[in-house]
């Protein structure tokens, strides 16, 4: 079931903000100091190609500890993110769910959109993992 949604998911805009995690993850990986920021946006623009049957949690609840992301440093680098493409990416996936709660096929897609949306804001820390 999770493979026929994820094939709609990509026709209904989720090929769109994949390369739009994707390119903001270039972006970051243009400077040495972006590559934490690139690394997070290519783990989740591969979320974002293929979001059914995945699950995002924070990598302090996987180890069981606490490492560079997801202490202070990951804080400041997510506020770092919020303010430089956090935001934009953000309200990117927040118009994609207004359009997709128009219909009622449409709303699984805006759930998760409003997940993504919510992962835009503070991506540092976190892990993809299967459910």
């Amino acid at each position: 079931m999770s493979l026929l949604g994820n094939i709609l998911w990509l026709i209904c805009g989720g090929f769109l903000t994949g390369l739009a995690w994707w390119l903001a993850g270039l972006i970051a990986f243009l400077s040495i100091i972006g590559i934490p920021w690139g690394r997070a946006c290519f783990v989740i623009g591969q979320l974002s190609f293929m979001p059914f049957g995945k699950e995002v949690v924070d990598r302090a609840d996987i180890s069981g500890q606490e490492d560079l992301g997801t202490g202070a440093l990951g804080m400041i680098g997510n506020i770092i993110w919020f303010i430089f493409a956090g935001l934009w990416l953000a309200i990117a996936h927040l118009l994609s769910a207004l359009f997709c709660f128009v219909t009622i096929i449409g709303i699984p897609f805006g759930i998760q959109h409003l997940k993504l949306a919510a992962i835009a804001a503070a991506p540092i820390g976190k892990a993809v993992i299967d459910k």
